[in-house]
């Protein structure tokens, strides 16, 4: 039985997953963030107790900042597996794109990463193992128009993946990204039902992924062997 901290853990993706995790029975603690809405993590931390007998610890707070990250730590402990979740996107043009806006993306998307890695990795190496998954996007692999702050940010997402699961892999510790392409979350409620119905013609399997479909493929990642390390996994329906 081990220790997962799953980061955006209060919507979506990352809602599904803790559950999905607290279902498996993998775990004897589970410990949750979200990053602004206190009441939706609450309802995840809720729904985790009530799925398995574990302990389920829930924080809200900017995991963009180093501090928080290092507090989380220093409250809830080490842990076996971490899951970077946490993730922003902003749609527009880049030239209407303010600085702000531009370096809140890449902070919540790629600095959280080196802020919970840097942070949770060294226990991982004092205990002989661990696994990282990083949630990424398919946009990370070839970019999309109008999203280019959040393309970036995935690319940048994937590269530190394939570069820290080199530094790791002698430590015996994984590190794996899961590329997702569109999927049924708030981050896609602003498409109408033509946008829709006209994506799910784009996806040679048909439809758009629901959180639950997600979490179930990257709870099998984690079941992936040692030697699966430095992947980045597309999960899109042959969408890209």
């Amino acid at each position: 039985m081990s220790t997962i901290l799953i980061t955006g853990a209060s919507h979506g993706v990352g809602k599904a997953f803790a559950i999905a995790c607290a279902q498996s029975g993998r775990f004897s603690k589970i410990i949750l963030n979200g990053g602004t809405d206190t009441a939706a993590l609450e309802d995840t931390a809720r729904r985790v107790s009530a799925a398995g007998d574990l302990v389920c610890l829930a924080d809200v707070g900017d995991v963009s900042d180093l501090a928080y990250v290092q507090g989380l730590r220093e409250r809830f402990g080490p842990v076996d597996t971490l899951v970077n979740n946490a993730g922003i996107s902003r749609i527009g043009l880049l030239t209407d794109m303010s600085p702000d806006v531009w370096d809140r993306v890449l902070k919540v998307n790629v600095t959280s990463l080196y802020n919970t890695c840097h942070t949770y990795v060294p226990d991982m190496v004092s205990n002989g193992g661990g696994q990282i998954l990083n949630v990424s996007s398919v946009w990370g692999l070839c970019g999309a128009s109008c999203e280019v702050a959040y393309s970036a940010s995935k690319g940048a997402v994937n590269a530190f993946t394939k570069a820290l699961a080199k530094e790791l892999a002698p430590s015996h510790i994984r590190v794996n990204a899961i590329a997702l392409g569109i999927i049924g979350t708030r981050m896609n409620a602003h498409l109408t039902e033509t946008e829709t119905a006209e994506i799910c013609d784009q996806i040679p399997a048909g439809y758009i992924a629901s959180p639950e479909d997600a979490a179930q493929a990257m709870l099998r990642l984690l079941d992936m062997p040692e030697y699966f390390n430095g992947e980045i996994v597309r999960f899109d329906g042959c969408w890209i």
